[in-house]
């Protein structure tokens, strides 16, 4: 169990959890330490839980996914959280990425591609899919453009030049390769970018970034 992926569940639809917790369990490499049917015992569990990724419905009564998901980041170690939403371009699932959740999905997505999720958020890496990024580039398209300009956002404020250029990039829906092939360098020198930019703008992920690009105005529709 040590070297599982330690999955909560959090959905109020018990038959929902129950998929979720056969599907997980199914796995060698995961296992299930809890589940709760809202946000309220969600966060009541997971203060006495370990957990690594935490699957999080977006519209529970009581207490939401977004809320829920603002309250368990706020903490020292929290874990990472996957927003499952039953509707396509759902506003709530937005507002938790932006609550720091690092992906969403939609609830009728291939078994495959959860248990892709899971693993994939647990080792740092957001862009769980293409259909995932597409849909939040798709939601800040639709923006206003931003009143700020990205030279007067104090979150850039520490990025190089280069930095700058990546940040630019990993916005727009570029891969590691893909910006290494634009840019001209080798991925290693785009991941050790990538990873400098996480730290200088205090972002948990790329989905994180692309938020960023898009509201300082580095980067618009």
């Amino acid at each position: 169990m040590s070297e599982s992926i330690r999955v909560f569940l959090v959905d109020d639809q018990q038959m929902v959890r129950a998929g979720f917790r056969m599907l997980v369990e199914s796995q060698d490499d995961m296992v299930v330490v809890g589940e709760a049917g809202d946000g309220g015992e969600a966060l009541s569990q997971l203060a006495v839980t370990t957990a690594d990724v935490v699957l999080m419905d977006v519209r529970m009564p009581r207490l939401d996914g977004v809320e829920t998901t603002r309250r368990l980041l706020a903490g020292p170690t929290p874990p990472r959280v996957i927003v499952l939403t039953t509707f396509d371009l759902d506003e709530y699932a937005f507002a938790a990425i932006r609550a720091g959740a690092s992906a969403f999905l939609l609830k009728d997505a291939a078994p495959p591609d959860l248990l892709g999720a899971i693993r994939a958020v647990q080792a740092g890496d957001a862009v769980v899919a293409p259909s995932t990024t597409r849909r939040l580039l798709d939601h800040f398209a639709a923006l206003p453009d931003p009143a700020v300009p990205a030279s007067s956002d104090d979150r850039l404020a520490l990025l190089t030049e280069r930095e700058v250029e990546v940040l630019t990039l990993i916005a727009r829906g570029l891969t590691n390769t893909e910006i290494a092939t634009d840019l001209v360098v080798a991925e290693t020198t785009v991941k050790t970018h990538v990873g400098r930019i996480l730290a200088k703008t205090g972002s948990r992920d790329r989905v994180q970034l692309v938020v960023l690009g898009y509201e300082s105005g580095l980067v618009t529709p």
